[in-house]
């Protein structure tokens, strides 16, 4: 689905978007939460949810509350159909170009396309080289400041040719600093014993079965991009005498990350330009529990915060010990991915009172989504929509927007980038595919749909969904013309001759779509010198005669976790 953006006009009468009495560009805060399916808000009314275990339940008590999201979903607007791809990488390549996987190659985290870079080396295809135009770029050409905050999971590219203006990752890995963390132990590491890899906590000294990681919630690993006074382009945080004497076992990186996002929002509002956040959160997704190493907790708890009905009231965790002997001191909830959901809307909360505070909340346009479905459930799951249905929110009050609370229309995540291009009054060239399509039409005007198709991928596998059939990644069909209670359990088709004539069109429809983007087979990888090439078809040559990988949750440095 091949779009071109071609109107060159001013902002503020073309989207829609723009403060009626202010005819400065919007600001754009994009919230990109980790491993969190629709299921896991409230506002999607599903009666089934996901437990601290992973899975299923009923169980209220592990139902997330969401006041503020739920507010910004009714008071602008959700979507109830939105997908990304079923897992991190190719979600956030998704995220990242407006394009899938048939052009940036990155199909699943197993299977990143490779290519001969421009020194000659064989290495990962990046996104900045298979598509010139990614969000940092557009930002940047629509004359915005930026900020990357959070997760990268960039495959090692360097992460200043993104075009973001600062950035404060989480955990802190970058090829351009290859210095150990000097402030925190708390990380997974690999040590070699006698020829055997075994994965250690060094914290403890502890061996442990999980996955290679550095911590992104408690004393995190922080790495700061080009922050004001200062020379260095990266450098690891604490970085002044004030920060490193508040830094310690009660420092949680989602607070890090936010901190810095507001100190942004603020300089950048005094200095009257207008700004774009990319906040790549980590919540939603599971890691070591290194406040209680010995308790296996899929997702590790975080500071208490309780909503008094009208704002959050935050606990200051403290936490003492050592060694991965700690006592929280009961200010820190349970594990549960509930408990993070819930986080996220208290830092939702937060902003919501900085764009107040700033006087920039009517000239603000902020999306919440995720990039996945949650680890137990739907996570990397091809079946029916586990995997790749998510949270999908637009609010910008103020704003000229036609739509407003539960909108019962198809969004994919390639969508955000083309938006983003219209709200910033950016053209992408003529001969620039782009399979995402803007939402700023059907957002600011009377149009009651989006697009008529959604797709997602896995490897080989192909999944793409109409407004009543959908063929998962198992090349199973089912009637999607209604939405089950836990939004997962549609009926699967198997005779088609007792299907309505609509869902055997659409069928015939979406058959016709899928050959332009099934390129796994052919085309796997970026462009390759004869000689790479030779050696990929080396390489293939010797798996083929190989037996083929086991079948399961393999773990995955680049993931932070299980596939």
């Amino acid at each position: 689905m091949k779009i071109i953006l071609s109107l060159v006009v001013a902002v503020s009468t073309v989207t829609g978007f723009a403060q009626k009495s202010n005819t400065q560009k919007p600001n754009i805060i994009l919230l990109f939460a980790d491993d969190i399916s629709a299921r896991e808000l409230p506002i999607y009314k599903s009666d089934v949810w996901s437990p601290p275990s992973g899975g299923n339940t009923t169980d209220l008590q592990y139902r997330a509350s969401t006041p503020v999201l739920d507010k910004m979903a009714n008071e602008g607007c959700y979507i109830s159909s939105a997908w990304a791809a079923v897992v991190c990488s190719p979600s956030r390549a998704m995220m990242m170009t407006g394009r899938y996987a048939h052009l940036h190659k990155w199909w699943d985290n197993k299977h990143i396309g490779k290519f001969t870079n421009e020194k000659g080396k064989l290495t990962t295809y990046n996104l900045y080289s298979s598509s010139a135009n990614t969000i940092g770029t557009i930002a940047k050409k629509g004359g915005y400041a930026s900020m990357w905050a959070g997760k990268t999971q960039m495959r090692n590219a360097e992460i200043e040719k993104f075009d973001f203006d600062e950035g404060v990752f989480t955990p802190g890995e970058s090829t351009s600093l290859n210095t150990e963390n000097p402030f925190t132990d708390f990380e997974l590491a690999e040590q070699k014993n006698d020829g055997k890899k075994t994965l250690i906590n060094r914290n403890n000294g502890q061996a442990v079965s999980s996955y290679a990681q550095s911590s992104w919630y408690w004393r995190p690993h922080v790495m700061l991009m080009n922050q004001p006074k200062t020379k260095e382009k990266f450098q690891w945080w604490p970085n002044t005498a004030e920060s490193k004497k508040q830094y310690g076992n009660s420092t949680y990186g989602p607070d890090v990350e936010l901190d810095f996002i507001l100190d942004f929002m603020e300089r950048k509002t005094k200095e009257n330009r207008p700004f774009f956040v990319y906040h790549t959160s980590h919540l939603g997704h599971d890691a070591m529990d290194f406040l209680n190493p010995s308790e296996k907790n899929k997702w590790p708890g975080t500071p208490i915060v309780k909503w008094d009905g009208t704002k959050y009231n935050r606990t200051q965790p403290n936490v003492t010990g050592e060694k991965g002997v700690y006592d929280t001191h009961g200010t820190v909830t349970g594990p549960g991915i509930h408990n993070h959901v819930n986080y996220l809307d208290y830092q939702v909360s937060l902003y919501l009172k900085k764009m107040k505070e700033l006087k920039i909340e009517n000239n603000t346009i902020f999306i919440f989504c995720a990039d996945n479905g949650t680890s137990g459930y739907g996570k990397n799951s091809p079946d029916v929509q586990k995997g790749c249905h998510v949270p999908f929110i637009v609010y910008a009050p103020g704003m000229k927007m036609t739509k407003k609370g539960k909108q019962e229309v198809l969004v994919n995540i390639s969508d955000v980038l083309p938006t983003i291009a219209e709200i910033t009054g950016v053209t992408l060239p003529k001969d620039y595919e782009i399979n995402g399509e803007s939402l700023v039409p059907f957002l600011t005007t009377n149009k009651k749909t989006h697009r008529d198709w959604l797709y997602a991928y896995s490897g080989p596998m192909q999944l793409i969904r109409g407004n009543t059939v959908l063929k998962d990644g198992r090349n199973k069909w089912y009637d999607v013309s209604k939405n089950p209670t836990d939004l997962i359990s549609f009926p699967q088709i198997t005779d088609w001759s007792k299907a309505t004539a609509e869902q055997r069109q659409e069928k015939a429809k979406l058959e016709a779509i899928l050959p332009r983007f099934n390129k796994f087979a052919e085309a796997p990888n970026g462009p390759l010198s004869a000689k790479d090439q030779l050696k990929i078809d080396e390489m293939e040559k010797n798996n083929a005669t190989k037996k083929g990988p086991k079948k399961g949750n393999k773990k995955n440095k680049e993931d932070g976790g299980e596939e």
